[in-house]
């Protein structure tokens, strides 16, 4: 998942789970603004203004904490950054930052160095317990968030450097990262009545002009999908901020109410793309059994941007299979077949290369391809699960060697536009 959709679901969680002054705040109305209820506590109690003043400190560190816990794993780009490993996108990045083994120990250190500098800038926050356990539930969101998309994760690292799996969000998902947003813009829009109203009507706006601007890029890469998803979306973004305002409902909602509501529809999306991609499989194995092939390896993939389109692949000792489809498609998915360049003597050299075993220990469907180009003997791996459209490979994930005709390497490397 993207570093920015893990940064929003830490702070959802954070404002539904670890807001300190959710409980204060309760007793003096959802609707009115910490402003207001600091405000009543200096007419009235000077020891409740104080102490939802330091509760709302604490609230916010809180927050931050589940946060920077839910980007924090993505700080092991810094290896490929200043490393000088060509390979460090697959060997290391999803390694052992976004481990369960290490999580604990990641968790204990991040809340040791917020409750040290709190203490030294006299910052109210929680425990030092308390921050741990918010920075441990902020990591794993970041792993299981992980997990679901293709690029594998290395959980277990470094007991095992398996890279796990579940293939059922694409890494960039609009959806998800729109439900879990929407919850937190809502309860801003509705913390008041003195400016709801512009801003419900801003917050609607943007939502929708995003929509458009998401059917527009899909277009452009080449995975559109219908203009009516953007009225929908349109309509249910103003049931929640005009709707929800007639009665009053919409500000008597916490916003702990509201971000929990969030997680609670995370968890339903969630749930419903792991049946899709369910019945995405069964495709699959069907069209697998029924031109009894010698699987080596077989998935289905999610494709941007909804959960019924995906991309089917198997791999077998010739080649890989290759289908695009959608769930609401009749009858068996049109797979393509990509066969691998004929066994040679250049393909078994580039084949032995510690690089190229790397790569491949990487690749769950490469495909191997041969030819000469401008005199020289080249021989290409390529993950289809990269695929950027169909027919044309993402070729940021396309290994190439190039040797002479003695078989000697010249060049061996990522392949680039």
């Amino acid at each position: 998942m993207d570093t920015i959709t893990h940064g929003i679901t830490g702070a959802l969680l954070g404002k539904a789970f670890f807001d300190s002054t959710a409980g204060v705040l309760a007793g003096q109305g959802a609707g009115q603004s910490l402003a207001s209820v600091i405000g009543e506590g200096l007419g009235r109690h000077g020891r409740l203004e104080a102490g939802v003043t330091k509760s709302a400190q604490a609230g916010r560190t809180a927050i931050w904490a589940a946060t920077l816990g839910a980007i924090a794993p993505d700080g092991d780009f810094v290896l490929d950054v200043f490393g000088n490993n060509d390979l460090a996108v697959i060997e290391q990045h999803r390694g052992f930052t976004h481990s369960f083994l290490f999580l604990p120990l990641f968790a204990l250190i991040l809340a040791a160095a917020t409750h040290w500098l709190a203490r030294r800038r006299n910052w109210p926050a929680p425990s030092l317990a308390r921050l741990w356990l918010v920075y441990a539930v902020g990591i794993a969101c970041h792993i299981v968030l992980d997990l679901i998309t293709s690029f594998g994760t290395m959980i277990w690292s470094p007991l095992s450097h398996l890279r796990v799996a579940w293939d059922t969000t694409f890494i960039i998902d609009f959806t998800l990262t729109a439900i879990v947003l929407v919850p937190q813009v809502a309860a801003w829009a509705y913390r008041g009545h003195e400016g709801s109203f512009t801003r419900r009507v801003l917050a609607w706006t943007l939502f929708c002009l995003a929509a458009v601007g998401v059917e527009r890029l899909s277009r452009a890469v080449g995975v559109p999908f219908s203009p009516w998803v953007i009225a929908i979306a349109a309509a249910v973004l103003a049931g929640i901020f005009f709707l929800a305002a007639r009665g009053g409902w919409g500000f008597r909602v916490s916003r702990a109410a509201w971000c929990r509501a969030g997680v609670a529809a995370l968890a339903v999306y969630m749930g419903l793309s792991f049946t899709a991609h369910r019945v995405a499989v069964g495709r699959v194995e069907a069209f697998a059994a029924s031109r009894n092939l010698q699987v080596e390896s077989l998935g289905a993939l999610p494709l941007p941007p909804s959960a019924l389109r995906w991309s089917g692949l198997i791999r077998t000792p010739d080649g890989v299979y290759q289908a695009w489809f959608s769930l609401l498609d009749d009858g068996p998915p049109p797979f393509r077949f990509f066969a691998d360049s004929p066994a040679n003597p250049h393909i078994a050299a580039a084949r032995a290369l510690p690089s190229v075993q790397r790569y491949l220990w990487f690749a769950r469907f490469p495909r191997i391809t041969y030819h000469q180009e401008n005199g020289h003997e080249v021989v290409d791996f390529t993950d289809l699960r990269f695929f950027a459209r169909r027919g044309q490979t993402a070729l940021g994930f396309t290994f190439r060697v190039t040797m002479d005709a003695e078989g000697r390497v010249l060049k061996q490397g990522w392949l680039e536009d």
